[in-house]
């Protein structure tokens, strides 16, 4: 179990089950996924991204006018779904019951932004601890790689995190602590926040970035290592995705990335090495200056990398 602390609402999700895109097209948006390394099936009209050699289904991408969010399904343990039902809607979570991609499973409700959310009951789909990178360091004589040729196209494992844009940073913390018990992990003024669960998890589940309005910012992938996230950029580059932030390392999550630009002007992300914040554990919750907040190392940020395609 995790440890309530003192201030806070009791119960809290565990994991993002899955994301659910509108983009006006499918044909482009399965290109891009695909040579993105993930395993792209289309069913009932819909796409269906899964990391290859799982079952469990990451996003659904739909097809719409536009590309936008059109909901994100969190997930909880069976004994506290009812108590956390309760939990969001006395914090303001708005049911949503007869809005489009509704099906009668969980809780819908929209948050303050007006964004579409699912709580289901369910298993923990994202990590409870860190799990090993399978990087082998170099030995004496060894030549350590084997070609450009015969070099292995990167697959992300799992869904890592999300960040949508949002009009009001502050509001947004708030509202996801307390309608669903996220915790802030570090925050860089009223520009940029993260927030995990507290039942084990990556530095973030959900962030958010500030803008006018609400909007879909990236999906994040968890790929084994530095080697990976550097040969993932270079795969979507020879694909023709040219445009996007990396390789370099981040400050807060402290992960390695390189951001795609997709046909809609949002993002996927390869990452590895994300900070792990254990059930239990006391995060050292920082509000970081700008200059100090963003990355390690890596190339200069894009003009393009905060514009919000949606405003």
């Amino acid at each position: 179990m995790a440890w309530n602390r003192a201030g806070e609402t009791r119960y809290g999700v565990h994991s993002i089950d899955h994301f659910a895109l509108e983009v006006p097209s499918l044909s482009k948006a399965h290109d891009f996924f695909a040579h993105f390394g993930l395993d792209v099936a289309r069913h009932d009209g819909v796409l269906e991204l899964r990391a290859f050699g799982s079952p469990h289904v990451w996003a659904r991408i739909h097809e719409g006018p536009a590309k936008r969010l059109a909901y994100l399904s969190v997930g909880c343990w069976q004994d506290e779904y009812e108590p956390l039902v309760e939990q969001a809607l006395a914090q303001g979570a708005r049911p949503a019951g007869g809005a489009p991609y509704t099906d009668g499973h969980g809780l819908w409700f929209t948050d303050p932004d007006g964004n579409l959310l699912q709580l289901r009951p369910g298993p923990k789909v994202t990590p409870s601890g860190l799990r090993p990178q399978a990087q082998v360091p170099p030995r004496a004589g060894q030549r350590g790689v084997s070609g450009r040729a015969l070099a292995m196209r990167t697959q992300p494992s799992r869904l890592s995190h999300v960040l949508m844009f949002t009009p009001d940073i502050a509001r947004a913390i708030d509202f996801y602590a307390r309608a669903l018990g996220l915790r802030l992990s570090d925050r860089s003024r009223d520009a940029v926040a993260f927030m995990h669960g507290r039942h084990g998890s990556d530095h973030h589940l959900v962030a958010f970035a500030s803008s006018s309005a609400r909007g879909w910012h990236h999906s994040s992938w968890d790929v084994d290592g530095i080697e990976a996230v550097g040969k993932g950029g270079e795969q979507m580059r020879k694909a023709g995705y040219t445009e996007g932030w990396g390789t370099g390392r981040h400050v807060l999550g402290s992960n390695y990335f390189h951001y795609v630009r997709d046909p809609w002007g949002s993002f996927a992300e390869y990452s590895a090495d994300i900070d792990f914040i254990a059930t239990g554990m006391t995060w050292p919750t920082g509000d970081h200056a700008p200059e100090d907040s963003l990355y390690l190392w890596g190339p200069e940020v894009p003009d393009y990398f905060f514009h919000n395609s949606e405003a």
